[in-house]
């Protein structure tokens, strides 16, 4: 599966571009901490924006599910994760601390205060 990103009018913005309902989670850094939150529904040709105002860092994390074909969306920067809604502070012993230790994949806004990440199915 593939993700692309384009401008858009405010925020940082997940918009789903597939066939599928998509499961999203977010990593972010906040004041020296990195968190993980998640999940956002998105359904198939909708938008939502998952982090609101001027984005003053570069660096985001995305991971999301595939509900409907099953796959994932993943990446080498682990954080954690658990099955319900979550808000949870730090990367550290995720199994340890009772949550799930889940891959995300790097966004880098490249310094833009707007930015949507569009998720696509595989070519």
């Amino acid at each position: 599966m593939a993700a692309s990103s384009m401008d858009a009018s405010a925020d940082l913005r997940v918009c789903n571009k597939t066939s599928s309902t998509i499961g999203l989670a977010i990593g972010y850094e906040l004041k020296g901490d990195w968190y993980s939150e998640g999940w956002w529904n998105l359904e198939k040709d909708k938008c939502e924006t998952v982090l609101m105002g001027i984005l003053v860092k570069t660096r985001y994390l995305i991971h999301a599910i595939d509900y409907d074909k099953g796959g994932q969306w993943n990446g080498e920067a682990f954080m954690c994760t658990q099955d319900l809604e979550f808000k949870i502070k730090g990367t550290e012993e995720c199994v340890a601390r009772g949550f799930e230790r889940t891959g995300f994949f790097e966004i880098d806004t490249a310094g833009k205060q707007d930015y949507t990440v569009q998720l696509t199915d595989q070519e």
